[in-house]
């Protein structure tokens, strides 16, 4: 069966969701009651880890301890997992992302263009414009923290200041990838342009393309809300990523960014929330 360009990036990120759905919900599955759980065992403090949905709540986070946490993050993201690497943890993931990037990249200069030409995406990038897109991101965790407060529900109250740590981190780490390889994106190339040697030509030094910034935050966002509450509403993985998915998806439509760079952000995204942000903190 052939399929047309517009119909691959839709398969490509269809299959990404379906995977982080796959793993949340069989990693909370998989999880056995707290009051089963046997004794942890001591592990390298420095390696990032998964938790169950509600591990998290053994630390408390507040308003004051956003930002000290995420000035720790940052270390822990740049020393401690490149350290990890170097002792040979977390290697095949690692390779896997990277070559799953390479390959996403080296396909760009055929998908790109088709999406900077046509014209057949019009009212849903209207309706999924990067204002809005925004607007959906931050909306979630304000709109917990708010219903929290309303109901008393501390529960809530932390997973809106997880997800707004988690966010951050996902957005320092994009914002550097930025600045370092000032991609272009594709709607500065003109449509018959070369979609192909993009690298170091952004217009501007903190406009670069790779990663993409909505998604890096959508999935940050996703990630949190399914590892919460993932457990005891098993729809919430299936909506949360879903979602995701569909920011992704409209900042390729927009030509905001390639397939590639939408990649890395979900991916980046995931990963820190989880192994990081949600893992460190037990």
């Amino acid at each position: 069966m052939r399929l047309y360009p517009s119909c691959m990036p839709i398969f490509r990120f269809s299959c990404l969701a379906a995977f982080l759905v796959a793993s949340s919900v069989s990693a909370d599955a998989q999880a056995p009651p707290e009051s089963s759980q046997k004794p942890p065992q001591p592990v390298d403090s420095n390696l990032p880890r998964a938790q169950p949905p509600d591990a998290s709540d053994g630390d408390t986070i507040t308003l004051r301890t956003i930002v000290p946490n995420i000035f720790k993050d940052q270390g822990r993201i740049y020393w401690a997992y490149p350290k990890a690497l170097a002792h040979g943890h977390q290697l095949l993931p690692t390779i896997a992302f990277v070559a799953a990037t390479g390959a996403l990249i080296a396909a760009d200069q055929y998908e790109s263009p088709y999406f900077r030409r046509t014209t057949t995406f019009h009212r849903f990038n209207t309706g999924l414009s990067g204002t809005n897109t925004s607007l959906l991101i931050a909306g979630v965790p304000v709109a917990a923290y708010v219903v929290g407060l309303i109901k008393k529900d501390t529960y809530a109250q932390r997973t809106a200041l997880w997800t707004a740590e988690a966010v951050a981190d996902s957005e320092v780490t994009a914002e550097v990838l930025k600045l370092v390889t000032r991609r272009a994106r594709p709607e500065s190339i003109r449509p018959n342009g070369n979609f192909g040697d993009t690298w170091t030509d952004s217009l501007t030094v903190t406009g670069g393309s790779f990663p993409s910034g909505h998604t890096i935050a959508a999935f940050s966002v996703a990630t949190v809300m399914s590892r919460r509450y993932g457990r005891d509403h098993k729809w919430v993985p299936f909506v949360a990523y879903g979602l995701a998915a569909t920011v992704g998806f409209s900042r390729v439509t927009l030509s905001a960014h390639n397939v590639s760079d939408v990649f890395v952000g979900a991916g980046l995204g995931y990963a820190i929330s989880r192994f990081l942000v949600l893992g460190h903190h037990h």
